[in-house]
């Protein structure tokens, strides 16, 4: 367990994904798959933090649980514990009446800018290829000063 802060990944993209709650079953697919490709996302120099109102100790026996039985075994990527729910109302995608948060990508630029947001409700998952396809976008432009169209 450490403290997680977008100030230590200055100079990065960052893709902070938000999603309701550990052990339950459209969102260890995903999980999984920003962890699977997070040394593509760190190829781009983009880092990966995902992010629950769940404890601490609830994501740490969420990786020690197999992901064929329903958990997300070895990580690489950190979860964020949001137990306060802090950090899911400062990015607008706490659902309140619920208590949780909605499946929320945020891309923010190595400025600190965010430059996309999405918000699904529960029962729709992401496509994690599109996250990398748009971060690369973002990237382009920052360098390019091009404008990438549908599908670039």
């Amino acid at each position: 367990m450490k403290k997680v802060k977008l100030s230590n990944h200055a100079g990065k993209y960052v893709v902070l994904f938000f999603y309701p709650l550990d052990f339950t079953f459209v969102c260890p697919t995903e999980i999984v798959q920003f962890s699977d490709k997070a040394e593509e996302f760190r190829a781009i120099n983009c880092e990966v933090i995902g992010c629950s109102v769940d404890s601490v100790f609830s994501h740490m026996e969420y990786t020690k649980k197999d992901r064929k039985k329903g958990g997300l075994g070895q990580m690489n990527i950190p979860l964020v514990a949001d137990v306060n729910k802090k950090i899911a109302r400062a990015y607008n995608c706490l659902d309140e009446e619920q208590g949780i948060t909605y499946r929320a990508t945020y891309i923010i630029d190595k400025t600190g800018k965010v430059r996309h947001m999405s918000l699904n409700d529960f029962p729709v998952g992401r496509n994690v290829d599109e996250v990398i396809r748009l971060v690369k976008a973002f990237q382009h432009n920052d360098e390019f000063g091009e404008v990438c169209p549908a599908s670039w």
